[in-house]
């Protein structure tokens, strides 16, 4: 009996050195550790009944350098983060949103999941995780805002993708969840794009990220809502 279990036991070893090893993902894949500190220390502060929190992607993160007026507001709270996809935001929603205790949330995801920056994904599942995301904000009492994808053509980092065809049809699944839930849907698609689907050069340098004046653009289209729900905001 002895030889036997022993026998079992060395064909299992040797069955497990031939196999590949799993791959695991990444450490910190939501990037949980970028706002950590900021978070902390912004919690030490007296709370702010009027926070606002802007969580997205590259667009958002680099809304804060390019229209440093906007932000110099001190409701406003920017937690983009460049590259990620909805089901990174989805991940540390509770840390970098829900925790700060914000009055709204400005979403604007869907970019980078078109791109397949973390793998090839159904347009429904992005929408899963905006809806995701906005039944989080909902149930411990801050109103999310969900933004439409800006306009792109194409994208400079992985070409190919038809965003210019699956951008408007995500936005249509987007308007769907904020009439579902009742909250507001910010329409910057419509405002910006233009006959091809994509962004100009004087609304993004690139195609995908906005310049300054695109930011100006958006902001146009954000603030009379943010005036509407909690007038305020504004100093």
């Amino acid at each position: 009996m002895r030889r036997v279990f022993i026998a079992c036991i060395t064909a299992l070893l040797l069955g497990c050195q031939n196999k590949t090893p799993m791959e695991l993902p990444a450490p910190d894949f939501n990037q949980l550790q970028r706002y950590q500190s900021a978070n902390a220390a912004l919690m030490l502060k007296e709370k702010d009944s009027s926070r606002i929190v802007l969580m997205g992607n590259s667009i958002t993160e680099g809304w804060l350098q390019a229209s440093p007026a906007f932000f110099k507001n001190e409701h406003l709270v920017n937690r983009g983060i460049g590259g990620q996809t909805s089901i990174q935001m989805l991940g540390r929603f509770r840390a970098d949103v829900i925790g700060l205790q914000p009055k709204l949330v400005v979403i604007l995801a869907g970019t980078n999941d078109i791109a397949g920056n973390t793998g090839d994904v159904s347009l429904e599942e992005v929408r899963d995780n905006m809806e995701s995301m906005v039944e989080l904000a909902l149930a411990n009492g801050i109103t999310p805002l969900v933004c439409s994808v800006l306009p792109a053509a194409d994208f400079p980092w992985r070409a190919g993708k038809n965003p210019a065809e699956r951008i408007p049809a995500l936005n249509t699944l987007f308007t769907e969840v904020a009439t579902k839930h009742q909250v507001p849907y910010i329409d910057y698609y419509s405002a910006m794009a233009n006959e091809n689907n994509g962004l100009d050069p004087k609304w993004a340098y690139d195609g995908v990220h906005p310049t300054a004046e695109g930011y100006g653009e958006m902001e146009k289209v954000l603030i009379p809502v943010l005036d509407q729900l909690l007038p305020e905001w504004q100093p």
